[in-house]
């Protein structure tokens, strides 16, 4: 089976990103930086998301990434599906917290149950086929709308771009680099929107 140790992303300043990221977030090994290359605009057809216990760690994480710089981009709220919010970082990544619970059973913490990398692309279908090949095993599976593969550390999903950008609140369109590279043992390899692994092994950081 394959696993995501870890995502690379490009931002202009790798200091000031992993300060956000350990200060907002507590992430480290998960979350590697080196310098831009690539320009981009618009949505990058990507979001990371943290899961967290209950609304109150949810309120808590975006209070923390408000704090260090993070825009709001949709304010955290209850849903059909529980209570989550989206901010977007300095460097641009945007990232959902959410929770399945709607209600606090205790004090708000800063435990993440899990990452997940859910990648917007154009046939659903296809690029679970081309995972699919590649080792990795799909745990939930919804037709052509979503699919969420089995792959350690961090969680892969896929649904649909415009669906995606939807959700979280931005505009779909997009152009240039993801500025993402997936870190970890199905590659190396790009997949059918353009999205590039590397061997965990040889993935730059800062």
């Amino acid at each position: 089976m394959a696993h995501i140790e870890s995502v690379t992303i490009e931002v202009a300043d790798t200091a000031t990103a992993r300060h956000f990221y350990t200060t907002a977030f507590g992430l480290d090994a998960e979350i590697r930086l080196r310098p831009a290359e690539s320009p981009s605009s618009g949505f990058r057809g990507f979001t990371l998301a943290l899961t967290v216990a209950q609304p109150a760690t949810v309120d808590g994480f975006v209070a923390a990434a408000v704090a260090e710089g993070a825009t709001v981009v949709k304010p955290a709220a209850k849903s059909l599906w529980g209570y989550g919010g989206v901010v977007q970082a300095p460097d641009g990544t945007i990232w959902k917290i959410a929770t399945s619970a709607k209600k606090d059973t205790g004090p708000a913490t800063r435990d993440i149950d899990a990452i997940v990398l859910l990648l917007g692309v154009a046939d659903v279908a296809a690029t679970k086929r081309f995972y699919s090949e590649r080792g990795l095993t799909a745990g939930k599976s919804f037709g052509r709308m979503y699919v969420e593969f089995e792959t350690g550390p961090i969680t892969l999903a896929l649904y649909r771009r415009r669906a995606l950008a939807k959700t979280a609140g931005v505009a779909p369109d997009g152009t240039g680099s993801h500025r993402l590279v997936i870190n970890g043992d199905a590659g190396p390899c790009t997949d059918p929107d353009g999205f590039a692994w590397v061997p965990a092994s040889v993935a730059s950081t800062s």
